[in-house]
């Protein structure tokens, strides 16, 4: 303390080496991190590269066309020598479009895959690459999918086309594609009130089917006339917009003459061949289409030898049949039992009369039987006044909980 007695305690002490700030601590640690996640970036990224890793987008995926060099083949097996007989699986599925658009490829048919047997019996299975057409690329889709891409809805499916005399059919793909799949429109799939609108007649008058197409909700069915006019643009124009399709086929009902549907009515007298030249007629005239629906036919229906032959061709084609529910004697449901095709029959038509108030009772009874039932179905005709009547109801209904949904929806199906 020395001689200094009146000096304030503490003031000879040796200042203190006062800690660094912990910003000067960490600043040489800075570039040293940097320097560490650079590396780490550069190695990630060196190794997805080398390795072929990748990211799914549960997309489809655009694929190269040009085989990898490498080996021709890949086995798979343990043994090296194959029997000498070998199956094939898979084909090129259609080919690209003539508008230059992608084409579809189904299921495994990107490569070669044939199946052999070995000595001992245990399965060998050699993939080889397939050359595509003119190396273009191609849009893969698993089989079993419901629904195109939206982008892609109003161009046909050459998986599920045929080229016939009278022009392009629905047939059933190479890997069981159907029409009644691609085509369809996807609903939630959960339980609950459905109701099922479909407004036919599209065609026949161009105002008033380019009015329903622009004013009805996506969720609504559209049935165009197999004898109306420019059917292929007003398709294109519908399913752009959303809307499933079916195609409205004319038969004969028990007073035609007098009623005639049409031309290319199918009638009972005309026998197997003519009838079914003219619905491959009528098929040909549009694409995109789930199934096929009748316009009259009280008599046809009811006649099992006429209506089987027809029956057996829908089945064939992987498309549905829809039942407009005006004839009692009608035998579809018997036969698309029999026969394995998707089938629904509508509950009610909805504009008998031709009046907003009527139709929308109408429609509220369609609704009480959809709650009572689970779904329910109604038909009605391109008039400005049904249009507008459904329109404004499918607004309403949805805020009550109803799901409007497609007929391939409510179709029973065999294969489901």
């Amino acid at each position: 303390m020395g001689d200094n007695i009146h000096q304030p305690l503490g003031q000879n002490r040796k200042p203190a080496n006062r800690p660094q700030p912990a910003k000067a601590k960490r600043a040489w640690s800075r570039p040293l991190l940097s320097i560490a996640v650079l590396c780490l970036v550069i190695g990630g990224a060196a190794w997805m590269s080398l390795s072929g890793a990748g990211i799914g987008t549960g997309e489809p995926t655009l694929v190269s066309t040009e085989p990898e060099a490498g080996p021709e083949t890949t086995e798979q097996s343990t043994n090296t020598s194959p029997d000498e007989a070998s199956i094939d699986n898979n084909a090129l599925a259609g080919e690209l479009e003539q508008d230059g658009s992608l084409n579809n490829l189904h299921g495994q048919s990107g490569a070669d895959v044939a199946i052999t047997l070995g000595d001992d019996g245990e399965e060998i299975v050699k993939i080889s690459p397939i050359k595509r057409p003119d190396n273009r690329p191609v849009l893969l889709k698993a089989p079993g999918q419901v629904g195109q891409n939206p982008h892609l809805a109003h161009l046909p499916d050459p998986a599920v086309l045929e080229t016939a005399p009278e022009g392009s059919l629905p047939v059933r793909g190479p890997d069981g594609e159907r029409a009644f799949d691609i085509y369809a429109r996807p609903w939630s799939g959960t339980r609950g009130t459905r109701v099922v609108i479909i407004v036919g007649g599209l065609g026949l008058s161009q105002t008033g089917t380019q009015y329903a197409i622009k004013t009805l909700p996506e969720e609504i069915t559209l049935a165009f006339a197999s004898n109306g006019n420019s059917l292929q643009r007003w398709m294109q124009e519908a399913r752009r917009g959303g809307h499933e399709i079916l195609l409205q086929i004319p038969f004969e009902p028990f007073d035609y003459p007098a009623n005639d549907p049409g031309a290319g009515t199918l009638t009972v007298e005309a026998g197997e061949q003519a009838n079914l030249a003219d619905l491959h007629e009528a098929m040909a005239r549009i694409t995109n289409y789930t199934g096929i629906t009748n316009f009259m036919g009280g008599r046809f229906l009811a006649d099992p030898d006429a209506l089987e032959p027809i029956m057996r061709d829908v089945a064939e084609r992987g498309i549905m049949f829809l039942d407009d529910g005006t004839s009692a004697r009608s035998l579809t449901d018997k036969f698309a039992k029999t026969l394995g095709i998707p089938f629904a029959a509508s509950d009610m038509v909805l504009d008998g009369t031709q009046e907003r108030g009527y139709i929308l009772s109408k429609l509220d009874d369609l609704e009480r039987t959809a709650r009572r039932n689970g779904s329910a179905i109604g038909v009605a005709s391109a008039f400005d006044v049904s249009i507008d009547a459904i329109a404004t109801w499918a607004e309403e209904a949805r805020a009550r909980g109803i799901e409007i949904v497609s007929a391939s929806a409510a179709a029973d199906d065999p294969e489901r």
